[in-house]
């Protein structure tokens, strides 16, 4: 931890909505978001049509080199294992000690991949990710975002849902120690609208 970088998993599909209140204010608070791509330098397609070029290919992916690692959700997630990667690739940063986001779809790939079997956790719906065949369903939480730690030495886990960006971010920037002493005023202001959060933020 401290390297001030986090990486941003982008593929084809990916649900634009759901991770850009925590890479764009992580990114005002000092931090480098990197792209990570199947492919280094080989674009990809949002489910918006907006072509992302990543930074990075995953296989060159340490988690050593990162603070955290997000993963957006996306169709493909639902349409079979092309994405299994990633969910890999999050076993490795939660067994290094390095925290994981996952939110909508990805959260069924880190099902898939056994990573949820024995944590708190939380998702679109339940029957979601009861679909995948996973067994962690009496770990399921029914709420907006999730933080769990594993086993000692293990990384944080952050779970959300599609419609609750604001919350995954208000997660990860408690993870990361971003924003003391705002975060509840970020939140308010973001997810409630409070006119009121906004002097606070910017006290």
């Amino acid at each position: 931890m401290g390297t001030k970088t986090v990486h941003l998993a982008v593929y084809d599909t990916l649900a634009d909505w759901e991770t850009g209140h925590a890479t764009a204010w992580l990114a005002r608070a000092g931090y480098t978001i990197r792209t990570v791509g199947p492919v280094a330098g080989e674009p990809v397609t949002t489910i918006a049509g907006i072509r992302i070029v990543p930074d990075l290919a995953l296989a060159d992916l340490r988690p050593e080199d990162s603070d955290l690692l997000i993963l957006p959700g996306a169709e493909k997630y639902d349409e079979g294992d092309e994405l299994a990667a990633f969910p890999a690739a999050a076993r490795a940063f939660l067994d290094a000690g390095v925290p994981v986001a996952a939110i909508c779809g990805a959260t069924a790939g880190l099902a898939k991949e056994g990573l949820l079997d024995d944590r708190p956790h939380t998702s679109a719906v339940s029957f979601y990710l009861a679909a995948t065949g996973y067994k962690g369903g009496e770990h399921y939480v029914d709420t907006d975002a999730v933080t769990s730690g594993g086993e000692a030495g293990s990384g944080d886990l952050i779970t959300a849902g599609p419609t609750e960006p604001v919350a995954f971010a208000r997660e990860v920037f408690a993870v990361l120690g971003a924003y003391e002493g705002k975060r509840d005023a970020w939140y308010r202001l973001f997810h409630d609208s409070d006119p009121a959060a906004f002097a606070e933020l910017n006290s």
